[in-house]
């Protein structure tokens, strides 16, 4: 008598290595809102989103572009400092477009680092004031948040006699008009613009 497999098929999404279910059955059993946090090479994508029978639903986004296009920012979109800028950018829009003051992070497949991209974007939206269960250890250091360490490399590389050097390093940079010797300054100005922009 024939007989059934005795495995079972996996959701298409596990299959696929997309959403690990048992994280996220564990962020929806708290009934707060998720803050989903997403990396690429070159970009920080950051979303509070709501679950609910039709699927998830995205309540506040932001993309590390924005910084380009409202703010008129020019250094990586990819780096820790944008990161910071992005989730401080993503916290300032939540208390102004919602009633929302808490939510848990959703770092989805992403590894933990203590450090990384993912808790600079953190740091962010905590410091606009949206209160995320966290740990102060997992946050890189204020030097790599305001890019202090970017603008000590370039200061060491500019020798005004020989640029060659100090060009191929920041050729991206200086493309653009962005001087990396004045990093931690532009940091700060861009922040204030956020400030401004959401009072």
């Amino acid at each position: 008598m024939a007989k059934g497999p005795k495995y079972r098929v996996r959701f298409k999404r596990h299959r696929k290595g997309r959403t690990n279910y048992y994280l996220r059955k564990k962020l929806l059993q708290s009934d707060l809102p998720r803050l989903v946090i997403r990396l690429t090479n070159k970009h920080v994508i950051i979303q509070l989103t709501i679950a609910s029978l039709e699927g998830d639903k995205i309540l506040v986004s932001t993309h590390s572009r924005d910084l380009n296009r409202e703010f008129d920012w020019k250094a990586s979109c990819g780096s820790t400092p944008s990161a910071y800028l992005t989730g401080y950018l993503a916290g300032k829009k939540i208390n102004t477009e919602t009633d929302i003051s808490k939510a848990l992070l959703d770092i989805g497949l992403h590894k933990v680092s203590y450090g990384s991209r993912i808790f600079a974007a953190l740091k962010g939206v905590t410091d606009a004031g949206v209160e995320i269960p966290h740990s102060e250890e997992i946050f890189p250091s204020e030097e790599r948040i305001s890019g202090e360490h970017i603008e000590t490399i370039a200061n060491n590389l500019y020798d005004p006699e020989d640029k060659s050097r100090y060009k191929k390093q920041f050729s991206s940079y200086l493309k653009v008009g962005f001087d990396p010797r004045n990093y931690t300054s532009s940091f700060n100005e861009l922040k204030k613009k956020i400030d401004n922009k959401y009072k």
